[in-house]
């Protein structure tokens, strides 16, 4: 069947009218996955929490492939000394551990984790770890997770970003609000989804599986 002139014309208005003047996508959802506190664990720090030879069990796959949510809970302690207890841990493991909290929580914890992407954790916040046969006390790796959108490189073209740029981003919930300096992280096994802390998502009145959209200012 032929493509007539009209219909190429019709398509490329339909695909002008999602592109902004910077060539940048708009009004593209985007799925919302919110990130309650959790653990990441090397090997040694497994062994000395839960004895030598330990290995994490896999309780539920996550959004991000590979990525799953472990039986394993631990809790958590700050010069509070008031304990937050049952923090997940989430595999696999890292070479490095990294606790991820909210900013409610370091009020509990008594710590001051920056506002990081997740792995730069160079002068973080320092937090100690209890497990069942034994205690792991960080010097830094305790920190707050900068708000992000994981994307394979095809939906990177299609918003026209690239790894590691910064968006605005619109989010539609109870609260109607803008975040900005929202991080792009793109990688093949990336599933499209942004990532925000519990305090984001109640803040909005957004949950697991709503919609945000990258705008433009």
């Amino acid at each position: 069947m032929e493509i007539s002139n009209a219909q190429i014309a019709e398509i490329v208005k339909k695909i002008l009218a999602d592109i902004d003047g910077d060539g940048v996508a708009v009004g593209k959802d985007v799925p919302v996955g919110v990130s309650n506190r959790h653990i990441h664990l090397n090997k040694a720090d497994l062994e000395t929490l839960f004895g030598e030879g330990y290995e994490l069990t896999p309780f539920k796959d996550l959004s991000q492939p590979g990525q799953y949510a472990c039986k394993e809970l631990l809790t958590i302690i700050g010069p509070s000394l008031r304990p937050i207890e049952n923090v997940r841990v989430l595999g696999p493991l890292r070479n490095k551990s990294q606790v991820e909290i909210s900013k409610t929580d370091s009020y509990v914890l008594k710590v001051k984790p920056p506002v990081r992407e997740s792995g730069n954790l160079t002068g973080s916040a320092g937090i100690t770890i209890i497990g069942p046969k034994g205690v792991v006390s960080l010097a830094e790796g305790c920190i707050i997770a900068n708000r992000h959108i994981h994307m394979s490189p095809s939906d990177a073209m299609k918003f026209n970003v690239k790894d590691g740029d910064f968006v605005i981003v619109d989010v539609a919930g109870t609260r109607r609000t803008r975040w900005y300096d929202v991080q792009v992280r793109v990688h093949p096994d990336f599933r499209l989804e942004m990532h925000v802390d519990t305090d984001d998502a109640n803040a909005t009145g957004i949950g697991n599986g709503c919609k945000v959209q990258i705008v433009k200012e």
